[in-house]
C-alpha cells in the first residue's frame, strides 16, 4: 500500500521543522518545500540580520534544507519574490498611504502559501499540504470541514487563516496544532533537529528591526507622502502639522509631535484630507464596525452571539454579525465597546474554538 504523500511548507523555523519530522515519524512520504519571497541582499542599507528573528531569508532557506537533509527527505525551493512583491509588498505600502494598517501575513497566506504551495502539491502528486501553523483542520460533520483554534491559545494563528476556502481544508495538515510551543521545542531537541535552539521569527519578515516607517521612506517616492493637519476630535481645533499619514495608526500615542495636558491618541486618519484626528482615551472606543471582502467558512444567524477579534492580540468580544445593504459588506455590533478598531486590520469571527470567517475592517 502506498504511503500518503505530503508536501510540507518549511520556513527554516522550529515549528515547520517539527511538523515535517512528525509526519516522517507517522509514516507519510514527506517532501519539503520553502518559498523564497524576499532577497535581503538587494538592500545594502538593510539593518536586518538574516536568520535572527526573520523568516524566508537565505539563511532560513539553508536551515530548512539542513532539516530536510537530517530527515532524509527531498527538498525544493520556489522563488516567489515576484508574487510576494505584487500581493504583499504593494498592498503593505498602499495601505499605509491610504490611512490603513495592513496585515501582510494574511496576504502571504492567501496568495502564496495556500496558492503556490497547493499548486506545487498537485504538481508533485502529493495528497496533502502541511504547515507549521498553530491551528487544526477538523471534519465538523459529514463532508464538512472547519478550522479550529490551536491548543496553545497564545500561539494560535487561525486569525491569519480566515481567508482560506473550505474546499481545501481536507487537504491541510497542521502537525503542531494540538501542541504548545514548549512541547514543540522539546521535540525539536529530542529529534536532534539543527534548528532546535533557533529563535522564533518576530515582526514582519521584510522589515525586521528597521521599522515600517524606514521601510516606507526607502521604497516610496517622497512626493507620495502628503503633509496634513493634526486636529482635535472633540473641538476641531488645529493642533499642528504632520509630514504624512503613513506615520500614524489608530490608538497611537507616541510620536504625535505635539504636547498636551492629557494624553492624546490617534482616533481617526482621513486619507482624503490627510487630516489626523486626536482624542483622549475614551474617544478610542466604539461598539460597531463594518467589514468587506468577507470569507465565511461556516453559516451563522443574525441573532447568534459570536466572538470577534479585531486584531491578532485581541482576546475577542461577543458580537452580532449583520448583513448590510451593500453586497459583501457586514456590520459587526459588539455587546461592549472595543478599543482602537483599526481600518486595514481584520475582524475574525469564532464560534467557541471554530473559525467562522472574517473580513477587512473599513
Amino acid at each position: 500500500m502506498e504511503k500518503p504523500r505530503v508536501l510540507v511548507a518549511m520556513s527554516g523555523g522550529v515549528d515547520s521543522s517539527v511538523a515535517a519530522a512528525l509526519l516522517v515519524e507517522q509514516g507519510y512520504e514527506v517532501i519539503g518545500c520553502t518559498m523564497q519571497v524576499w532577497d535581503y541582499s538587494k538592500d545594502s542599507s538593510c539593518e536586518i540580520v538574516e536568520g535572527n528573528g526573520t523568516c524566508c531569508s537565505s539563511i532560513d532557506v539553508d536551515d530548512a534544507r539542513a532539516v530536510a537533509d537530517h530527515l532524509g527527505i527531498p527538498f525544493y525551493v520556489i522563488n516567489c519574490e515576484e508574487p510576494f512583491e505584487h500581493f504583499v509588498i504593494k498592498d503593505f505600502i498602499n495601505s499605509y498611504l491610504e490611512g490603513r494598517t495592513p496585515i501582510p501575513c494574511v496576504h502571504c497566506n492567501t496568495f502564496l502559501k495556500f496558492d503556490h504551495l497547493l499548486k506545487k502539491m498537485k504538481e508533485l502528486r502529493c495528497d496533502y499540504l502541511a504547515t507549521g501553523h498553530y491551528a487544526e483542520s477538523q471534519e465538523i460533520s459529514d463532508s464538512r470541514w472547519g478550522l479550529i483554534t490551536s491548543e496553545d491559545s497564545w500561539k494560535d494563528q487561525t486569525y491569519f487563516l480566515f481567508t482560506l476556502q473550505t474546499e481545501i481544508l481536507p487537504k491541510l495538515i497542521f502537525p503542531v496544532g494540538k501542541m504548545e510551543k514548549p512541547k514543540v521545542r522539546q521535540l525539536a531537541e529530542e529529534m536532534g533537529l539543527p534548528v532546535a535552539k533557533k529563535r522564533d521569527s518576530t515582526g514582519i519578515c521584510f522589515i525586521g528591526n528597521k521599522g515600517y516607517k524606514n521601510f516606507l521612506e526607502e521604497n516610496v517616492p517622497k512626493e507620495k507622502f502628503k503633509p496634513g493637519l493634526l486636529k482635535r476630535w472633540d473641538s476641531g481645533e488645529t493642533l499642528g502639522e504632520h509630514s504624512g499619514i503613513h506615520n500614524f495608526t489608530y490608538g497611537q500615542r507616541k510620536g504625535l509631535g505635539i504636547s498636551s495636558e492629557k494624553p492624546l491618541y490617534v482616533v481617526k486618519v482621513d486619507p482624503m484630507t490627510c487630516e489626523v484626528w486626536l482624542g483622549e482615551e475614551e474617544e478610542l472606543y466604539s461598539t460597531e464596525l463594518e467589514v468587506d471582502n468577507v470569507n465565511w467558512l461556516d453559516e451563522f444567524n443574525d441573532d447568534e452571539k459570536l466572538r470577534v477579534k479585531v486584531r491578532f492580540a485581541h482576546q475577542g468580544a461577543q458580537a452580532n454579525i449583520l448583513k448590510t445593504e451593500i453586497e459583501g459588506r457586514y456590520k459587526i455590533v459588539f455587546d461592549e465597546k472595543q478599543r482602537a478598531i483599526t481600518p486595514g486590520q481584520a475582524a475574525v469571527v469564532y464560534r467557541d474554538r471554530q473559525l467562522i470567517g472574517g473580513g477587512w475592517i473599513l
